[in-house]
């Protein structure tokens, strides 16, 4: 293999190793780095390394680690960044490190879950916003550049193969979500960029059905950027949430075979305080049925907001089981930092 075959399949040209992935895409047509109308170093510049720790005794630890690395993108000329949530939720102490090897530390300055974004603030003089852009027109097999931190084996073309809702077993929906392949290896905070240049989306997850109905494609899922402009002026005045907190249950929970099926709880959470257990089936929400994780979802905050009690009906070992599930505002269980 030469240098040139090397570099393209490390990710320069994806495209060439899309029919190894899947079928459906063997015809995808997808251009090089280099053929792209913008400079892509460029855009590599305004993305960081985001690496986060938190206390050992963190809620979090257990499911997320306590050492934790992302990317994030400079979003405006005062060292604003936007990251994925996950990567810096109960951090204690957050680092960023720009791609000309500048170091600080940083704040963290808002966490949103029902967005998935967070923000941090960093001394990162030299390094420009990227350009928020408008993803609205974006529409499955249109070509996207993703870029993490790394430099240039962190940057590849990937297609939009999708363009749906997404739902997650963490109480977690969204109702417009972009997914791309091939998967990108450092998905978190990567940034979306469309053929602009401007940040189309952000990185949150791997995932193996980006194209529902295809037989399992790998990919990752994005957040589109346009769901940050709306709440992005009470994310920074709030901190934490940016509209009025939904009812949180602590509950994990998974489609399977027609049935929701409570996968685990937050311990001392809500739904761990009431008596849920791995195992249940989760009938219904006040007397609403309930049979997807949207379903659940939205009975759930359709009852009010945080602190508002949950009926629940359950099945466990083949017996109905009435509950009540007190709800909380996440952000008040969570050990969330407070300003400098």
């Amino acid at each position: 293999m030469s240098d040139d075959e090397a570099n393209r399949v490390n990710g320069h040209r994806p495209a060439g190793l899309l029919h190894l992935l899947h079928p459906s895409l063997k015809s995808a047509d997808l251009p090089a780095v280099d053929d792209l109308p913008f400079d892509a170093e460029e855009v590599g510049a305004r993305i960081v390394r985001v690496q986060a720790e938190t206390t050992a005794d963190a809620l979090t630890a257990q499911m997320l680690g306590s050492e934790r690395e992302g990317s994030g993108v400079v979003i405006d000329g005062d060292g604003l960044i936007l990251t994925i949530g996950y990567v810096i939720l109960e951090a204690a102490e957050v680092r960023v490190t720009a791609e000309s090897g500048l170091e600080a530390a940083a704040e963290v300055v808002g966490y949103d879950h029902e967005s998935g974004f967070g923000l941090l603030r960093a001394a990162l003089p030299g390094v420009p916003p990227l350009a928020i852009g408008d993803p609205g027109p974006l529409k499955e097999n249109d070509p996207a550049l993703i870029v993490a931190h790394g430099g240039g084996e962190n940057v590849m073309t990937a297609l939009i193969v999708s363009r749906r809702e997404f739902a997650g077993y963490w109480e977690y929906m969204l109702d417009d979500a972009f997914f791309t392949s091939p998967p990108h290896p450092s998905w978190s905070g990567a940034a979306m960029v469309g053929m602009d240049g401007k940040l189309m989306g952000l990185g949150s997850l791997f995932v193996n059905d980006a194209l529902p109905g295809s037989g399992g494609l790998p990919g990752n899922m994005f957040i589109p950027i346009s769901v940050l402009t709306p709440i992005l002026p009470a994310l920074l005045r709030r901190r934490f949430g940016a509209g009025p907190a939904r009812p949180w249950l602590g509950l994990f929970s998974a489609e399977t075979l027609g049935h929701l099926v409570v996968t685990a709880v937050m311990p001392d959470g809500p739904a761990d305080d009431a008596g849920l257990e791995p195992g249940d089936i989760i009938l219904r929400v006040a007397e609403r049925r309930v049979k997807s994780l949207r379903e659940l979802y939205t009975a759930i905050w359709g009852l009010g907001e945080a602190g508002v009690a949950v009926p629940m009906t359950l099945v466990r070992d083949g017996d109905a089981k009435e509950v009540a599930v007190k709800s909380v505002d996440r952000y008040t269980f969570f050990r969330l930092p407070r300003p400098h």
